[in-house]
């Protein structure tokens, strides 16, 4: 009886570890990582004070609203909200403002407009423009890297039923809760998620 048990416990802590391990594993691709251990996030402090961050290496991310190819470049409009710790834009956040970013070569207007993307590059300045009938000032960066992102759904399950008496032991195995009584978790919830 005690080798099960310390059995289930050491099976327990290896799930325990398993799952921190997982958590830790996010790590931003290597298409947008930059050459800067830390590039500018903050697109507000740059709408701000656009001059004090030209030339610096920016990642943002978000919405892209249009695409406008031109010769030998795309410039990509994107709509940018915050990003998680794998540089993915962050679902349901407002936009945080726009930006122009410019990829050389041809991007195809069908594959960009309305999709996720992720870009990283140095920011070059600011444009002005216009959103629908307002005046803009778009800040713009030359994208040396960019991911564009896929959007996917997950079933996310109830929590497993625990009782008020905590951690048991009886004949089917130790466990969680008294075993007695009806327990109804709810249904699972569908979840979207930003994947590559």
């Amino acid at each position: 009886m005690i080798i099960r048990t310390a059995t289930n416990k050491l099976s327990l802590l290896a799930m325990a570890c398993g799952a921190l391990l997982l958590s830790g594993c996010v790590t931003v691709p290597d298409a947008i990582k930059g050459s800067s251990p830390t590039p500018v996030v903050d697109l507000a402090s740059v709408q701000n004070a656009p001059s004090l961050f030209t030339g610096a290496e920016a990642r943002f991310g978000g919405n892209v609203i249009s695409v406008h190819n031109e010769q030998g470049k795309t410039v990509l409009e994107i709509a940018a909200v915050p990003l998680d710790s794998g540089a993915r834009p962050t679902l349901g956040e407002p936009s945080q403002g726009r930006l122009l970013a410019t990829v050389n070569g041809f991007l195809e207007p069908t594959d960009f407009k309305g999709q996720l993307v992720t870009v990283v590059g140095p920011i070059t300045g600011v444009r002005p423009g216009k959103i629908g009938a307002t005046p803009y000032k778009f800040i713009t960066m030359n994208a040396t890297g960019y991911k564009r992102w896929h959007l996917t759904q997950q079933i996310v399950m109830p929590p497993a039923p625990m009782g008020p008496w905590g951690w048991r032991s009886g004949p089917w195995g130790p466990g969680w809760g008294a075993g007695y009584g009806w327990y109804n978790p709810g249904p699972a919830q569908v979840q979207t998620i930003v994947t590559e």
